[in-house]
């Protein structure tokens, strides 16, 4: 089976429609899948739900896809770097489900192992519990969190062979090999593709079995969210 494909728009192509709900990885804009995000921006498809840490900036990674409306809900933890995606989530014309940041890496990680709900302490007492079970383990307060499954996942990796084994680098590991299990079909953009056996067993991060199509980018952007410079 050949995983592998040509370029980033001909690896969503038959798999992403509208409505439909993506899982992103990345953190800020470190370990975006740039390729495949400005793809899906081109594939115009929309009324999709977003789940993602946070949607980029304005002008760049899913903050692409606000600008065009493609996106009606987010999943996230944080909005404090996208303007639009600020004001359109206080106008009223996006959806937000404001999810604690491991409480969104334990949603991800639990469905794609199968697990469709877990307890976490995390919110109780809080309005992130509403509506939500909340039940007592040991003396202390526990709110159930339902899973969280994709039907595409997006996710960045350094390398991978050709059968899909991933190996992330450094921070960019960040949700993308939660993100990488939770999709019933995941799509990984990689900088640098090896053949079968050039990876040691031992170094691979996410196993083959989660990854159905591959894409090389092997000069992505990796533009810097927040540039600080020393003055001395």
């Amino acid at each position: 089976m050949n995983k592998v494909y040509p370029d980033a728009a001909s690896a969503l192509a038959g798999i992403v429609s509208d409505g439909q709900t993506i899982a992103v990885g990345g953190f800020g804009l470190c370990g975006i899948p740039e390729a495949l995000i400005l793809a899906l921006r081109n594939t115009a498809v929309k009324q999709l739900t977003v789940i993602s840490n946070n949607a980029g900036v304005d002008d760049f990674g899913l903050g692409q896809l606000l600008t065009t409306r493609q996106i009606k809900k987010m999943i996230s933890s944080y909005v404090g770097e996208n303007k639009e995606f600020a004001r359109q989530y206080l106008a009223g014309e996006l959806e937000l489900e404001f999810t604690p940041q491991g409480t969104l890496a334990e949603k991800l990680r639990a469905g794609g192992a199968g697990i469709p709900a877990f307890f976490t302490k995390t919110g109780v007492g809080t309005i992130v519990a509403d509506g939500k079970e909340v039940r007592e383990f040991d003396g202390e307060q526990y709110v159930m969190e339902r899973s969280l499954v994709a039907d595409v996942s997006l996710v960045k990796a350094y390398m991978a062979d050709r059968a899909g084994n991933l190996v992330y680098r450094k921070t960019a590991r960040n949700f993308n090999p939660n993100v990488a299990m939770a999709g019933k079909i995941t799509i990984v953009e990689v900088e640098k593709l090896v053949e079968v056996g050039e990876i040691d067993p031992d170094q691979v991060h996410t196993p083959s079995i989660f990854v159905h199509r591959i894409v090389v980018n092997a000069t992505p952007e990796k533009r810097i969210e927040q540039r600080t410079v020393r003055t001395n």
